[in-house]
């Protein structure tokens, strides 16, 4: 019962309340929601288009030809966005496109290009990886604006813009590395032909001494040695053949006078064995090795035009195998000489191999390391030829248009219903807020229960208002007033909402924040 009394005291409450405030209340109400409403409608309709770039990866796998574009994608990207938000590129499409033009003429340029930047909008599209971060496969391009078809153009504008950059950066990149590469090569070359040509004069200069030629060097000593092992040996034995042909001749040829057949071979035997022992200590010019020979052909002369018609057939085996033998001794001799001339050469060699090997391992050090250097950059500079014929061809990682932006049918921005709808809260908010306000500041008393409540003195009696007909017209002209002065406060209001709100983009960003 207390309740239900509670209650019914509370809604009389409310009650008396809203018939003294109602008027107050419905004009705050009024005012403030006219105010919302105006502003909102007045408020541009501002419009997005989006154009959606798709990164194609190189089509040749990267161990193949190695990009010379190492740049990562996002900071390329970057980079693109710097130029292709500069204020040059940007002016130029305010130009082209007739942009803004409720501020042109008016507002500073550099005020134009940062509304633009901001206008403008990248997003990038990534794929999840299980490790590390995503990996970007697109990108959207949008731009804002009044009119929908200028939007689209715009945004399609700007992702050619980024196609077009792309493709410049990379085969701007492509060809300055191939450059770069071709010159550090062509200076390696002249390098490693000026090396080449001190390693050429030193070996002119000292020829089979350098150390690369040592191990040459020892097998060939090793190969002669061992030549002329075989050399001595062979000599050995045709001496020793020299000699028992010589017995046998002299045993088988008939004893006779000193000149018989057998003394000439004997003498010319002993005559050759002569020469021999004298070659070895002198050379052909000396007047003994002379006559000698000279005696010698001589006797092999008397002895071809007088044959002996009395020796027999072995005798004459005997004498062409001796001569035989001696032809043979003479040249194993020669080749012993000329052996050994060989050997000491290569002694020689062998032994000035070991005091240039200083100035030839620091020569050759030098050339190995700029042979390699050189290898290296061959090796490069072709690598980066392949490259840049793949961004030629571009065959490389692209930016290609997956979607280009369309005109947008609907506006993204303001947001009417939403608006509006908060307009109405906020407006009876300010009623309500103006009606406790009004209460709380009004210290009259209304009823007379809160007189009674107020003060122990007692209430004897209550007079009702009295109304006459001049209280009558009064309150009449009073609420013409009223209505007239709120008729005119709602075009008032109206009025400022359109300056306002009219074109007003800024507006439209800051409630589009605030709603966001």
């Amino acid at each position: 019962m207390a309740d239900q009394a509670q209650q019914g005291s509370g809604v009389h409450l409310a009650q008396e309340v809203w018939s003294r405030r109602k008027w107050s209340a419905i004009l705050v109400f009024m005012a403030t929601f006219s105010l919302v409403v105006s502003v909102v409608n007045f408020l541009p309709s501002i419009y997005r288009a989006t154009a959606t770039v798709l990164i194609e990866r190189e089509q040749v796998p990267a161990t193949f030809v190695r990009p010379a574009v190492t740049v990562e994608l996002d900071t390329r990207l970057q980079t693109i966005s710097e130029q292709t938000l500069s204020r040059a590129r940007l002016l130029e499409l305010v130009n082209l496109f007739d942009l803004y033009p409720e501020v042109k003429g008016r507002a500073p340029l550099e005020h134009i290009v940062e509304r633009m930047r901001r206008d403008i909008k990248l997003e990038l599209k990534q794929v999840e990886h299980t490790v590390g971060r995503g990996a970007t496969v697109a990108f959207a391009l949008s731009y804002r604006g009044r009119d929908p078809q200028k939007v689209a153009n715009v945004a399609n504008t700007l992702a050619s813009f980024y196609i077009e950059e792309n493709w410049k950066i990379r085969g701007r990149q492509a060809t300055e590395t191939t450059e770069f590469f071709k010159v550090q090569l062509d200076e390696m070359r002249k390098r490693l032909e000026e090396q080449e040509r001190r390693v050429g004069e030193a070996k002119r200069r000292y020829p089979g001494e350098s150390p690369p030629q040592m191990q040459a060097n020892l097998l060939t000593l090793e190969r002669l040695s061992a030549q002329l092992r075989l050399n001595i040996e062979r000599l050995t034995r045709l001496m020793e053949r020299r000699e028992i042909l010589a017995r046998q001749l002299a045993e088988a040829a008939p004893r006779g006078a000193g000149g018989g057949p057998s003394a000439r071979a004997d003498r010319l035997g002993k005559l050759k064995e002569e020469l021999i022992e004298l070659r070895r200590s002198y050379t052909e010019k000396y007047p003994d090795v002379i006559r000698l020979k000279a005696e010698i052909a001589a006797r092999e002369r008397e002895a071809e035009a007088k044959p002996d018609a009395e020796a027999d057939p072995a005798v004459q085996r005997l004498r062409r195998s001796l001569r035989e033998a001696e032809t043979d001794i003479d040249a194993l001799k020669d080749e012993e000489k000329r052996l050994k001339e060989a050997i000491a050469a290569y002694q020689r060699r062998i032994e000035n191999t070991a005091v240039r090997e200083q100035e030839f391992t620091q020569l050759l050090r030098d050339y190995e390391t700029m042979k390699d250097l050189y290898s290296s950059l061959l090796r490069r500079y072709t690598d980066a030829q392949q490259a840049e014929h793949l961004e030629q061809d571009q065959k490389g990682e692209k930016f290609s248009m997956l979607d280009r932006a369309v005109v947008p049918n609907h506006a993204v921005a303001p947001n009417h219903f939403r608006l509006i709808a908060m307009g109405l809260m906020l407006s009876l908010a300010l009623a309500v807020g103006v009606v406790v306000a009004a209460e709380q500041v009004d210290t009259s008393f209304h009823t007379v229960d809160s007189l009674r409540g107020f003060t122990s003195v007692p209430v004897l009696v209550s007079i009702p208002p009295i109304v006459t007909d001049d209280d009558i017209v009064r309150q009449r002209r009073r609420a013409w007033l009223i209505a007239a002065a709120s008729a005119v406060g709602l075009l008032l209001i109206v009025g400022m909402s359109y300056f306002i709100a009219h074109g007003n983009e800024q507006l439209v960003s800051m409630l589009a924040r605030g709603g966001s």
